[in-house]
C-alpha cells in the first residue's frame, strides 16, 4: 500500500514531475495526430487503387495484349469463387479537343460499363451516370452518339478550396481519339498515310477515382470501340486484361492462387496455338501486386514517419532519466528511512517504477485526450486557417483528397499508448535500479540530513 501512496504523492507534490507528464503528454499528441492523419491517407489510398481495379488482374504490360480471353473469361464464370470479371483494353492514345488543332496524349481504358462496374467499384466514380451504368457511354443530350468518360482532371478544374466544379448538364463536347493499330506481333497494322485509327467520341461523363495519375490521364471508351482503336478486333480478338472481383468470403490470396492455377492449365492447354505466344508475357496479380508501384512509395512514407517518431520516443526515455536522476537525489532520506524499516531492493525498485508507470499513464492519457479533440476539429482548423490566412496543410489542387483523414484505429492507439509506457519505464529503470541500491548508512548521516 506504502508503494502506491508514495508513487502517488511524488506524482502530485513534485513539480518536476510535471516536465515528464507533459513531456509523455506532447509525445503521444503529436504521435496520435500524424500517425492517425499518415495511416487515413496510406488506408484510404489504397482503398481506391482496390476499388479501382478490383481483387485480381490477369494480364500484360504489351500493347497487342493476348488472345483466348473469351474462353478464359468462361472459365472463370464457372469458378465458385469468381463473383464478376471485365475483359479490359489498355492503351496510348493522342486526344484531340473538337474544333480545336490542340491536343494531348492520354491512356485509354477500354471497359463494358456494366461489366467492370460488377468487378470494380467503376460505378462509384461517375458524377452523371453513377445511378445507371448502363448507360455510362451515353451523352444525355444525344443517346445515339459514341459516348467517352474522361478523368476528371481532364475536364474539370477546381477552385481555391480544392473543389471541383462540376457542370449542372452534361456539356457537348466532342474528341477525337486516336491509335496506332497493332497486330499481334507488335508490327503496324496499317501502312502508308493511315497509320492510325481515328474515332470522334462526345463527352458522356467524368469519373473520378480520386487517383491523381488516374485522374490526370485516362479516358474511358466502350470496350469494342477500343479494339477497333488498337487494332485487337477481328477474327482472332485480344484483351490487355481481365479484372476479377471475388466472393466476400474468399481470402485474396487463396483466390488469386486459385486464377493463377487455372490460368496455368489453360495456357498449357493453348499450348501450340497461333497466337499462344502471348499468353506467355501474361500475369495473374492481386490489386496489391498489380499497383505496388504505386502503394509501395506510400508504406515507405509511412516507415519512414514511423521511424522519426521512434526517435521521438528515444527522447521521451532520456528526459524520463533525467526526471527520474533529480527526484532519487533528492530523495535519497526517504529511500533511506524506507530501507532502515526492512523494505527490500525490490520494493524500492518496485516504488519507482510504479512512479513510472503513472507517469506514463497520466502523460498518456493528457495526449490521447489532446489528439482526440485536436482530430475531431482538425478540418474545421484547417478550413478556418485557410480562411484567414491562405493555408492549407495540403494544397487540394495538387493532392487528390477532400478532408483529412481524422478516423482514430484503436490498434494503432494502443500500441502508442503501451509504447508510451514503455519508453517510461525504460527510462526510469537505471535511476529506479540505483535507489535500490542506495545504503541506509550511507543516505542516514547526521552530516548528510
Amino acid at each position: 500500500m506504502y508503494k502506491i501512496i508514495l508513487a502517488v504523492r511524488y506524482l502530485v507534490k513534485r513539480r518536476i514531475t510535471y516536465l515528464a507528464v507533459l513531456a509523455v503528454a506532447l509525445c503521444v499528441f503529436m504521435v496520435v495526430v500524424v500517425m492517425t492523419v499518415m495511416t487515413g491517407l496510406g488506408r484510404d489510398f489504397k482503398i481506391k487503387n482496390h476499388n479501382w481495379v478490383g481483387d485480381c488482374i490477369v494480364g500484360s504490360d504489351s500493347l497487342v495484349g493476348f488472345a483466348y480471353y473469351e474462353e478464359f473469361i468462361k472459365i472463370l464464370e464457372d469458378e465458385i469463387m469468381v463473383e464478376a470479371v471485365s475483359p479490359v483494353i489498355k492503351s496510348y492514345a493522342l486526344l484531340t479537343y473538337g474544333g480545336s488543332d490542340w491536343n494531348e496524349g492520354a491512356e485509354i481504358m477500354g471497359v463494358d460499363p456494366v461489366w467492370h462496374n460488377r468487378a470494380t467499384g467503376f460505378g462509384k466514380t461517375l458524377h452523371y451516370r453513377k445511378d445507371d451504368v448502363s448507360r455510362a457511354f451515353e451523352p444525355a443530350y444525344d443517346a445515339n452518339l459514341p459516348g467517352c468518360i474522361l478523368g476528371i482532371d481532364k475536364v474539370l478544374g477546381r477552385d481555391k478550396d480544392g473543389r471541383y466544379k462540376q457542370f449542372p448538364n452534361v456539356p457537348d463536347y466532342s474528341y477525337a481519339i486516336s491509335c496506332f493499330p497493332l497486330t499481334a506481333r507488335g508490327a503496324l497494322r496499317k501502312a502508308g498515310l493511315g497509320l492510325v485509327n481515328t474515332k470522334t467520341f462526345h463527352y458522356s461523363d467524368n469519373s473520378h477515382s480520386g487517383l491523381a495519375k488516374v485522374d490526370g490521364a485516362f479516358v474511358y471508351i466502350r470496350f469494342e470501340d477500343a479494339q477497333m482503336l488498337c487494332g485487337m478486333g477481328g477474327a482472332e480478338k485480344r484483351a490487355s486484361a481481365v479484372h476479377i472481383k471475388f466472393k466476400p468470403d474468399v481470402r485474396l490470396q487463396a483466390g488469386c492462387e486459385r486464377v493463377a492455377e487455372l490460368w496455368t492449365e489453360f495456357t498449357g492447354q493453348k499450348s501450340g496455338h497461333k497466337l499462344a505466344d502471348l499468353l506467355n508475357k501474361v500475369r495473374v496479380e492481386s490489386w496489391k501486386g498489380y499497383r505496388r508501384g504505386v502503394i509501395a512509395a506510400v508504406e515507405k512514407e509511412q516507415v519512414m514517419m514511423m521511424a522519426a517518431f521512434g526517435m521521438i520516443g528515444i527522447i521521451t526515455v532520456f528526459v524520463i532519466l533525467v526526471v527520474f536522476y533529480m527526484i532519487v537525489s533528492h530523495k535519497s532520506k526517504d529511500i533511506g528511512i524506507l530501507k532502515s524499516i526492512g523494505v527490500s531492493n525490490g520494493n524500492v525498485l518496485a516504488l519507482f517504477l510504479g512512479f513510472a508507470l503513472l507517469v506514463g499513464v497520466f502523460g498518456s492519457a493528457i495526449g490521447v485526450l489532446g489528439g482526440w479533440q485536436f482530430l475531431v476539429r482538425i478540418n474545421r482548423i484547417e478550413d478556418w486557417l485557410f480562411e484567414h490566412f491562405g493555408f492549407q496543410l495540403w494544397d487540394r489542387t495538387i493532392f487528390a483528397i477532400g478532408d483529412i483523414p481524422n478516423q482514430i484505429e484503436f490498434g494503432v492507439l494502443a500500441v502508442i499508448v503501451i509504447s508510451a509506457i514503455a519508453a517510461c519505464l525504460a527510462g526510469a529503470l537505471v535511476p529506479s535500479w540505483q535507489a535500490a541500491r542506495l545504503r541506509p548508512v550511507e543516505t542516514l548521516q547526521v552530516s548528510r540530513l
